[in-house]
């Protein structure tokens, strides 16, 4: 949780610079009101809901990456932390009646926070919507074959194995397209290396959340071993696995990912190559999946040398 709140540290320091600009800018124009006649009540109400939203705002950057849903939640509680601090603000420090501008700092940011926060929480529910569906789906599979990976929340190769197994001569029988696609990220023997393998194991887990979002509910991830991930797409033709496939490799390259340290941009590429099953048995189709990759990744060596 730490290490996630350090990526927004920039965020953080931010909003608490904007809190402390407003503070002075209150102090250098007005006076302070005499402790005679502030008003507790206001200042109780005004003051304690400025904490709780401040306190929401650090508890959604612990356990959020970096992204857009986060950026529109963020942004949406600054908005009102502010107006409530202004407001609170205004408790204490006595404007000159020439000053008009001060409503407008305590009224406006607060209709826009509330836009902007109805709106990461509408994504942020569809998020969790598409991770409970998949999350379902693995832990009845768990329940029912202990087969899953250590890391992630996955089943494993030899699961993976089981479901072709049944999958295939089912799609045979009702004349049903079958696809697989193989993940393979490229050289990320590098992350391991420059960041450590706890640093690894985190952005693998980064990638696992990203990729159960882009699922159907009836499809199957899994992870096979190391970098390395297969999805089973039931009635899926040739042709969309291959959309899906580029979709999934543009999803991972645009993952806003940053190492816990020092908070820098760790970039991702992954290769994804789509096979269809054709009067296939699970050897053969894994054969001809492990073939394709192998030609992508020869492929790629090619383009960079």
């Amino acid at each position: 949780m730490n290490s996630m709140f350090f990526l927004h540290r920039i965020k953080w320091l931010g909003l608490l610079l904007l809190a402390n600009a407003g503070l002075m800018l209150y102090l250098s124009l007005g006076e302070l009101k005499p402790v005679s006649i502030w008003a507790w009540t206001d200042i109780t109400g005004e003051g304690s809901s400025a904490l709780l939203v401040l306190a929401w705002t650090a508890l959604m950057l612990k356990g959020r990456p970096a992204g857009r849903v986060t950026n529109l939640l963020f942004v949406g509680l600054a908005c009102l932390f502010l107006s409530l601090w202004m407001d609170t603000l205004d408790e204490f420090v006595a404007l000159p009646e020439a000053v008009m501008w001060d409503h407008w700092l305590e009224s406006a940011p607060m209709p826009v926070g509330f836009v902007l926060l109805t709106v990461g929480i509408y994504h942020w529910h569809r998020e969790q919507l598409a991770i409970n569906a998949q999350m379902v789906n693995r832990e009845r599979h768990f329940r029912e074959h202990r087969q899953f990976d250590k890391l992630t929340p996955l089943a494993d190769a030899g699961y993976l194995r089981s479901q072709l197994a049944l999958a295939l001569p089912q799609a045979e029988s009702s004349q049903q397209p079958l696809s697989l696609l193989t993940i393979d990220l490229d050289d990320f023997h590098q992350v391991n290396e420059r960041y450590g393998h706890q640093e690894g194991d985190r952005v693998l887990q980064l990638v696992c959340q990203l990729l159960l979002m882009s699922l159907r509910r009836h499809d199957l991830l899994c992870r096979l071993a190391g970098d390395r991930f297969a999805l089973l797409l039931p009635n899926t033709l040739e042709e969309q696995a291959q959309t899906i496939a580029r979709e999934i490799s543009a999803s991972i390259a645009h993952l806003a990912c940053r190492s816990a340290q020092q908070g820098e941009r760790i970039l991702l590429r992954a290769t994804v190559v789509a096979v269809m099953a054709r009067q296939d048995d699970v050897d053969s189709l894994l054969q001809r999946s492990n073939l394709a990759m192998a030609h992508a990744k020869q492929a790629l060596q090619l383009k960079r040398a």
